[in-house]
């Protein structure tokens, strides 16, 4: 029977979600953002390891809504409307990552079977936020069985107004050897960015797959053409799949040795200005998008 248990540590609540035999683990923190904090599967480390000090630096597995990456200068036109975000990326002087990724969820569901473990999370915002002035409700839906898991994410427009979104989610995965792990993704488009990390334009890919990772430093972005995305290291490889009708990649490496952030999202950035992959939410619409994560364990020799 899988397993549910409520933790709390450093003032923050986690749920787990557990296997039967204790070998996975799905750990969520509710209070920063419904994130999946930590992931361990078949006893293999698969989420880098993040301390929740930094969280706000690193925007470890976070919900990227109602925009994903970055809105150039926080600023943005919609239905004829000048919008202004908080810009939080202060350096470059952009809005990033949107804005539930700090926002306290509740617990509306959790189901434990002989075949999964689920819990979903409800985020409901009263339309005050600065720049985005829309009432919305999104929910998260994590489900751990035998062969990964699935992040299921509905977002509701509350609103008597429709209002631009993307949705994307930034997980940072784990290699116990970078030298010796590959990213393999179909796309025909990369894009180009300016000094404030911003689109400014397209060229083609370019570079051969399987994608080596060794060497490699990345914050870029990817119009992929279909909706997989494959990571292969020494102890598991890993698939990514999603349901949108969009399907756009984010790869950024930070300084941390052996970690890299593959990050699927709906729509590219600053989109809420660009308009690539930009999708508009209805009075009472309801949006829903889902990332299943196939893991294969591999025996190291």
């Amino acid at each position: 029977m899988y397993k549910i248990t409520e933790i709390v540590a450093a003032e923050l609540n986690y749920i787990e979600l557990e296997s039967p035999d204790g070998q996975s683990k799905a750990q969520i923190c509710i209070h920063q953002g419904g994130r999946l904090s930590d992931f361990v599967f078949k006893n293999i480390q698969i989420l880098a390891d993040s301390n929740s000090t930094s969280y706000k630096d690193t925007f470890a597995s976070s919900i990227l809504f109602p925009f994903a990456n970055r809105i150039k200068d926080g600023e943005y036109t919609f239905n004829n409307l000048k919008y202004k975000l908080q810009c939080n990326e202060i350096d470059k002087n952009n809005a990033l990552h949107g804005f539930v990724y700090n926002k306290p969820f509740e617990v509306i569901d959790s189901v434990a079977t002989q075949e999964y473990a689920s819990l979903t999370l409800l985020y409901k915002d009263d339309g005050k936020t600065e720049g985005f002035p829309f009432k919305f409700n999104i929910e998260l839906t994590y489900r751990l069985d035998k062969n990964g898991i699935i992040l299921s994410i509905k977002a509701v427009n509350n609103d008597k107004s429709s209002f631009p979104f993307n949705i994307g989610w930034h997980p940072y995965f784990y290699s116990k050897n970078f030298d010796n792990s590959a990213l393999n993704f179909k796309s025909d488009t990369k894009y180009v960015y300016d000094a404030q990390q911003i689109i400014s334009g397209t060229t083609a890919l370019d570079v051969e797959m399987p994608f080596q990772l060794k060497d490699v430093k990345l914050d870029t972005g990817y119009l992929l053409t279909t909706n997989e995305i494959k990571f292969s290291t020494p102890e598991y490889n890993l698939n990514i799949s999603s349901n949108s009708k969009y399907f756009f990649l984010q790869l950024y490496t930070p300084d941390d040795q052996n970690i890299i952030a593959i990050e699927p999202m709906t729509g590219a950035a600053d989109n809420f200005n660009n308009e690539i992959g930009l999708q508009t939410l209805q009075p009472n619409e309801t949006y829903d998008v889902k990332w299943c994560v196939s893991i294969e364990t591999l025996t190291l020799k």
